[in-house]
């Protein structure tokens, strides 16, 4: 069994504050609260929220996750926490501009596969699910003021984005000044020691949640802040759904894979730092060797393809991920042999057929891929936005970008 200062050490790694007296501040709060628990007989309470603003969680998510699968291997009780009703107003916490509210029916059916996705890293037995529409829709309006009494205005103002919003002369609504405090009494609600989140989160754990815990006669949380963000697919900025270079927990096996392999050689570190787990020696020597051209940068990257694959699917799936991109890269002319099939009953315009499919997100990203030379028929580029396919045309390969094919065959 760890001990206390083991479990401290581990517990902390990653974390990251922007300021060193912080970090320390929270090391021995989190060694007094160990200690205090231990003397009780009890675990502590850890969570992290997740929004179920989409439908599906990215590999950036699993950074806190990993976080939280630390906790539960030192016995701790970890809450997955769904936050089906803080997303009804959505974290202004990164955003220049206010987010879209979404309905209740969306929230629920984006919220409904979330928990099945953190058992990729969670241990399901060990994990408690939650959803924080349990206590926030109880609430009414004079609680609301009772829980606002606790903050001033000045104190939501100084975040950076609220900040720059109102140096530039943009809006800022009320209502997003109302999500600190909702998240604040999600710690409340659940007497959290310990909270995870990204450093997007760190006013809101760090200030709102601790704060209104001491207001309503509660010891505060401690904040574990991961100091790391994951870049998307596009090398450079965090990863997220809404700039679309995210890589799904959901996404098929061969579509993980091969966004893996469209990540830029200088991803390689920090992946295989915060998606698989290795030490820090471990990836300078990763480093060492890709700058040495020791090692080549896309056999690595192949490499850590499978492992993560193989982490959110199966060994079997990453095999047959890895066949799949050899047989559109190094074997068949770019177009695999198992791809789906279409039947199609008449003539109808390629952008339709996209849409139709669900093979881009609208029109204007076909016509957008188009412009690129990104969508393809028979190998072929196509760059007529009112292209279209007949049934005399059938049967033909469809494709979009490098990891989209369908066949059209005809329905005659």
């Amino acid at each position: 069994m760890a001990t206390i200062d083991e479990q401290v050490e581990v517990l902390m790694s990653g974390a990251e504050y922007g300021d060193p007296e912080t970090r320390q501040t929270m090391k021995r709060e989190l060694r007094e609260r160990l200690i205090e628990a231990e003397k009780e007989g009890r675990p502590l309470r850890v969570y992290c929220g997740y929004d179920p603003r989409t439908a599906d969680l990215h590999l950036g998510h699993t950074i806190t996750m990993r976080k939280l699968r630390q906790f539960q291997e030192f016995g701790h009780d970890v809450t997955f926490l769904v936050g089906t009703f803080t997303s009804l107003i959505g974290d202004p916490s990164d955003k220049d501009t206010a987010r879209t509210q979404l309905t209740r029916e969306e929230v629920e059916n984006n919220a409904r596969t979330y928990a099945e996705q953190a058992f990729k890293i969670l241990d399901r037995d060990l994990t408690r699910v939650r959803f924080n529409d349990e206590w926030l829709s109880t609430l009414d309006f004079a609680d609301i003021i009772r829980l606002a009494s606790n903050f001033t205005v000045q104190q939501f103002l100084v975040r950076e984005n609220f900040r720059k919003r109102l140096d530039a002369g943009e809006a800022i609504y009320l209502h997003e000044l109302f999500y600190g405090l909702m998240q604040g009494y999600d710690a409340v609600a659940q007497e959290a020691d310990v909270q995870v989140g990204g450093q997007d989160q760190l006013f809101n754990i760090l200030i709102a949640g601790r704060k209104l815990q001491q207001g309503l006669g509660q010891k505060p949380q401690i904040a574990i802040i991961m100091g790391e963000s994951l870049p998307g697919t596009d090398g450079d900025i965090k990863m997220s759904k809404s700039l679309g270079n995210h890589i799904p927990l959901l996404a098929e096996p061969w579509d993980m894979y091969g966004k893996v392999m469209s990540l830029p050689d200088k991803t390689l570190p920090v992946f295989h730092r915060l998606i698989l787990g290795w030490s820090p020696a471990h990836v300078k020597e990763l480093e060492e060797g890709l700058a040495s051209s020791k090692l080549h940068p896309n056999e690595e990257k192949m490499r850590m393809a499978r492992e993560i694959v193989a982490i959110f699917h199966s060994p079997e799936d990453a095999v047959a991920a890895q066949k799949r991109w050899d047989d559109v890269f190094r074997s068949h002319g770019g177009i695999p042999e198992d791809i789906p099939e279409e039947k199609l009953a008449a003539e109808e315009k390629i952008v339709d057929i996209l849409r139709r499919l669900e093979m881009v997100g609208s029109g204007g990203e076909a016509k957008r891929l188009m412009q690129q030379n990104g969508i393809r028929l028979n190998e072929q580029a196509v760059t007529d936005p009112f292209a279209v396919i007949t049934l005399d045309m059938l049967p033909v390969v469809l494709q979009v970008g490098k990891r989209k094919f369908v066949r059209l065959v005809s329905a005659n």
